[in-house]
């Protein structure tokens, strides 16, 4: 609506420094047609959602430093489940659209000309509903926050703008489980311990040990590092199923050792929200005047 950047999608970046450079120059990246993605863009990915930086030398000097700084949503668009990783599945939110039938195909054209016909309805909706959430978001509570806490609290305290309290929460709360219940099954680390602690409620021993539970599978790791490596990555989205992995060490000398612990508390269905109630004579009337398709 209002992003300077010219480029509305692109191809993914070659390096860290032409993704931060793209994050520098819009305020929001689209990637266009995907298959994959590499584990160093997932992981920078996962850095610039939140909050990161690049830095590199300054071109023709020797010491003089240039710094990208930037926070920004990213839309991943691609026919196959393109995020694989636990890190940034837990800050994605995962849209499965319907395809367009072909008697509901039209010219782009077409589609740009309706579109610019209802741009300022559509920016007058995101504005009445900013003002909304910033009147509302010092009232908003969460039970308990997720890894994105600052989008879960604005967007909020902005949904009440246009549906019921709560009403974010139980989307939030029902894409995350299918998220993570994706991730799990793709992963055959993450998935053998939601096997093995079905039926028991701890396993401990090494990583070692673990190691020799699932020898046989396609894409087990080869080495006890790397499977420690693959737990330590599972571990926020197997707790939020109910198994608990704990690293540590004992005896008198310090091996090192896993504990998997069935925890019961299943947090996508304990992270209710809730928004104070505040009269429109305290702090004005709602929205003036809705936008109209958007009910």
């Amino acid at each position: 609506m209002i992003d300077p950047s010219v480029a509305p999608v692109r191809a993914l970046p070659r390096d860290e420094r032409e993704l931060f450079i793209a994050a520098s120059n819009g305020h929001i990246l689209a990637f266009d047609n995907l298959s994959g993605l590499p584990p160093w863009l997932s992981d920078t990915l996962c850095r610039l959602t939140s909050g990161g930086a690049f830095s590199t030398r300054r071109l023709f000097t020797d010491q003089d430093e240039i710094l990208f700084a930037a926070a920004r949503p990213v839309i991943l668009n691609g026919i196959e489940d393109v995020i694989t990783r636990p890190d940034l599945a837990d800050r994605a939110i995962l849209l499965m659209l319907a395809p367009i039938a072909e008697r509901q195909r039209r010219p782009e054209h077409a589609l740009w000309q309706e579109f610019e016909f209802q741009r300022p309805h559509i920016l007058g909706a995101l504005l009445d509903a900013t003002a909304h959430g910033l009147r509302m978001l010092p009232h908003v509570r969460l039970k308990r926050l997720p890894r994105m806490a600052d989008f879960a609290l604005w967007a909020t305290a902005c949904e009440s703008a246009f549906r019921p309290a709560g009403t974010l929460e139980a989307a939030y709360s029902n894409n995350r489980r299918a998220t993570i219940e994706n991730i799990v099954d793709a992963d055959p680390v993450a998935a053998r311990v939601r096997e093995i602690m079905a039926d028991r409620a701890q396993w401990t021993g090494s990583a070692s040990d673990f190691l020799q539970v699932g020898t046989h599978r396609s894409g087990w790791p080869k080495s006890p590092r790397a499977l420690a490596g693959r737990l330590r990555r599972a571990q926020t989205f197997l707790r939020t199923l109910g198994i608990e992995i704990v690293f540590g060490r004992e005896g008198q000398f310090g091996t090192r050792t896993i504990r998997i612990t069935a925890i019961g508390d299943n947090q996508l269905h304990d992270t209710v929200s809730t928004v104070s109630r505040v009269s429109d004579n305290e702090h004005g009337a709602g929205l003036s005047h809705p936008r109209p398709g958007l009910e």
